[in-house]
């Protein structure tokens, strides 16, 4: 009810996009979850790790966490494995488990599941974890994301206004004078 009038219809438009935005990439970044628990249950519990189903299902839950998650599944299942069988074989057969799980991850969920979703390249997406990693640390990694898409959602909002503006159109009674 605090909005100026003229431009309510604007504020609440763009209001809108950024919280589909979010909520898409709450969504994608769950489903990606998700998948990540299944996978890692199963590939760690096939491995014949004890404890495999809920340390991966642990680590897909919080790999929500870009990079955090994983390291910390991927510790925990090679502390298990080093000390369980003792055997080069079934550690590499756990770190393989894992680099698959991110390479899934990486190259097809995250780009399709979120990228998409938040109207991002997935360039944009590692550029926007980067600075948020360089910028605030931790924090950074988390907000980098939805930071980014809001962003996006502000700039192409902008872009539309500017192709709509006798900025960008010129007015008819001009004849091309500057």
């Amino acid at each position: 009810s605090w909005l100026p009038r003229d431009f309510a219809p604007s504020i609440r438009i763009v209001a809108t996009d950024i919280d589909a935005t979010i909520a898409g990439f709450v969504r994608g970044q769950g489903t990606v979850c998700l998948f990540l628990a299944v996978f890692y249950g199963i590939g760690l519990t096939s491995v014949g790790l004890d404890f495999g189903l809920m340390v991966g299902i642990a680590t897909g839950l919080i790999s929500f966490i870009p990079y955090f998650g994983m390291l910390v599944g991927m510790a925990t299942a090679l502390a298990i494995a080093i000390t369980q069988f003792g055997e080069v074989l079934p550690v590499v057969l756990v770190l393989v488990v894992f680099g698959a799980g991110q390479g899934i991850e990486s190259m097809f969920l995250t780009p399709k599941l979120v990228g998409e979703k938040v109207g991002l390249h997935a360039v944009w997406v590692i550029f926007a974890l980067m600075v948020g990693g360089a910028t605030i640390g931790f924090t950074g990694v988390l907000l980098a994301v939805p930071v980014a898409a809001t962003i996006g959602v502000l700039v192409r909002f902008f872009l539309v206004q500017y192709l709509a503006s006798p900025l960008y159109v010129g007015s008819s009674d001009d004849e091309g004078t500057p």
